[in-house]
């Protein structure tokens, strides 16, 4: 009788022991992979949009406006006279200092985008203060246009987790651009256009400035050359999906099928 109770104490504690340690190894296995999600979430890079892809022959060409605002008018006019829709990606600051030349840009169909309130190196700023960098912008454009524009280009192309998360939390879509004319180091429109002539294809985003040495007086031939290549210049809004897409790790956005 003794030795009965005993083996069945045994057993007892034997499973109970069992049990604990099967219920602390699988318990450590959850946090495991717990925390394996965790830092894929933590480590995973976001994303602007870089280009577009696209089965049709359109490519958007885009304008930063950071500087001075003596070549608006001759900009328009060359636009104008080429029959061609851009977007002008303009700071806040930008916007103070001209407000009658965005009034012209807006009246003349073209398409105005953020690009910042006062064009500080984004990636060292806190969350909320890219909030408010874009916000601050977007309001101004508000202002003048009546139009709450969403698209955001953060400035000197900087962009990191934060600033991403800061213009996609708040309704932004973070645009880049996957051609550089190049323009802002004071190059001619002959070597501007080399610089992308025989690289653009469909789907594109073409980078270029207001308030440079030569580009207003060759933006006629770019996009003459660019028409000859056989690609018709659109508005970033007359490129990009809107909703049910993908940003791949080259920044390419292709549409969900």
């Amino acid at each position: 009788m003794f030795l009965v109770f005993n083996k069945q104490k045994i057993i007892t504690y034997f499973v109970s022991f069992f049990t604990v340690i099967v219920l602390f190894f699988v318990a450590s296995t959850i946090n495991d992979n717990s925390k394996t999600v965790e830092t894929l979430s933590v480590n995973e890079r976001l994303l602007p949009i870089y280009n577009v892809k696209t089965d049709e022959e359109k490519v958007a060409f885009t304008m930063n406006c950071a500087w001075n605002g003596d070549d608006i008018d001759s900009i328009l006019e060359t636009l104008k006279n080429n029959d061609v829709k851009i977007t002008f990606f303009m700071v806040g600051e930008w916007i103070d200092k001209y407000p009658e030349a965005v009034k012209k840009i807006y009246e003349a169909g073209h398409e105005i985008a953020n690009h910042s309130d006062t064009h500080k190196h984004v990636n060292n700023l806190s969350y909320e203060e890219n909030v408010q960098e874009i916000k601050n912008a977007n309001e101004k454009i508000k202002n003048i246009t009546g139009v709450e524009n969403k698209l955001y280009r953060a400035p000197y192309g900087e962009y990191n987790n934060t600033v991403i998360k800061a213009a996609n939390e708040n309704g932004y879509i973070p645009i880049q651009w996957n051609l550089d004319t190049l323009d802002y180091t004071g190059i001619t429109g002959e070597e501007m256009w080399n610089r992308i002539k025989g690289k653009i294809k469909k789907g594109d985003i073409i980078l270029s400035h207001n308030g440079t040495k030569n580009t207003a007086n060759s933006l006629d031939m770019l996009i003459k050359n660019i028409k000859k290549e056989g690609f018709d210049i659109v508005r970033v809004s007359d490129l990009i999906y809107k909703d049910n897409y993908r940003i791949d790790i080259n920044g390419t956005q292709t549409k969900n099928k």
